[in-house]
């Protein structure tokens, strides 16, 4: 009787129902959104500033970052996630502090 598998009071304290966390298939959806937002919102504010001035540095920064958007997309389909997610958040400011360091 006492092998019986009993349910472990100090491992159930943490799982309320407050503690919702996200499946592995709504993580990488989650983030796909997240990617393909952030590429859409490149792709405008590249556009606006190559009406603004027309530059290589401007094409480049911009460019560097939709292609990063779309290789986060693709890690995520891949299920690499985390990896994706510290790329696109470090990639993303890189982009918008080299555009504000950089690009006159």
């Amino acid at each position: 009787m006492a092998d019986q598998a009993r349910p472990d009071p100090v491992a159930q304290l943490g799982a309320g129902p407050e503690e919702r966390r996200l499946t592995p298939r709504q993580a990488r959806r989650l983030r796909i959104a997240l990617s393909s937002v952030g590429m859409a919102a490149m792709a405008v504010v590249l556009a606006l500033r190559i009406a603004s001035r027309s530059s290589v540095l401007v094409v480049g920064v911009y460019g560097l970052a939709l292609i990063l958007c779309g290789i986060v997309i693709e890690l995520s389909r891949n299920g690499r996630t985390r990896l994706g997610t510290w790329l696109l958040v470090v990639g993303l400011v890189a982009a918008i502090g080299s555009d504000w360091l950089l690009i006159p």
